[in-house]
């Protein structure tokens, strides 16, 4: 096979969970009594490890009132009844299928530690798939390609035998940052267009269709 190593970011890729990331967000600003931000603005920066996008949406504010922000929005967002964004529709049947027939699943996401670990907790049929991962808060944030230097790394995979699946143009940058493809799913936050100027390999429309690509 040309990819022996798959690696997904989680939302927006994996996870339908644009819509209550936003909302989390736009609760953790209400209750901060911070300057309103629109929706857009916040989906936007979905991907990037969240000090990153904070500073980003933010960066008139000192960094005391970004943490206050941050342990704000987690507290929304890990709150009870917050509940779990569900996964793509096909998307579990196709890890299924590619863990199957000997790729090795990896996930590189903007989420922090516990945020993936709860995720994968909630969707008990996707944990035993996911060989390893990494998280924003325990290497650098994408675009950054670290995290994906630290998997090749530790999965002894070369760039070239390598996929990064994600919705984002941090996702495809990374992935070109160090020669590896990337290919972009249209489902999540950044618009083909901008998917193919940051470098994506490929597209296609959501994760369910990547063993057909695969194969193709």
């Amino acid at each position: 096979m040309k990819y022996q190593l798959l690696i997904f970011d989680w939302d927006g890729t994996l996870a339908d969970s644009a819509a209550m990331i936003v909302g989390a967000m736009q609760r953790a600003i209400v209750a901060l009594k911070l300057p309103p931000r629109s929706d857009e603005s916040i989906r936007e920066l979905i991907g990037l490890g969240l000090s990153d996008a904070l500073a980003r949406l933010y960066p008139e504010l000192e960094l005391p009132h970004l943490y206050s922000l941050l342990n704000s929005y987690r507290a929304q967002w890990l709150s009870e009844g917050a509940g779990e964004a569900p996964l793509f529709d096909g998307a579990l049947d196709a890890i299924r299928e590619l863990h199957g027939a000997g790729h090795h699943i990896a996930i590189a996401t903007g989420k922090s530690r516990k945020g993936l670990d709860r995720s994968l907790r909630h969707h008990v049929e996707l944990r035993p798939l996911v060989l390893t991962s990494r998280t924003a808060d325990e290497t650098a944030s994408k675009p950054d390609p670290l995290m994906l230097k630290e998997l090749l790394v530790e999965l002894d995979v070369k760039p070239e035998q390598a996929l990064m699946i994600g919705d984002t143009e941090y996702d495809m940058a990374m992935a070109r940052a160090i020669g590896m493809d990337g290919l972009g799913v249209t489902c999540g936050v950044h618009e083909p267009g901008r998917l193919r100027q940051a470098g994506a390999t490929a597209l296609i429309e959501h994760v369910g269709h990547l063993p057909r690509w695969l194969n193709g």
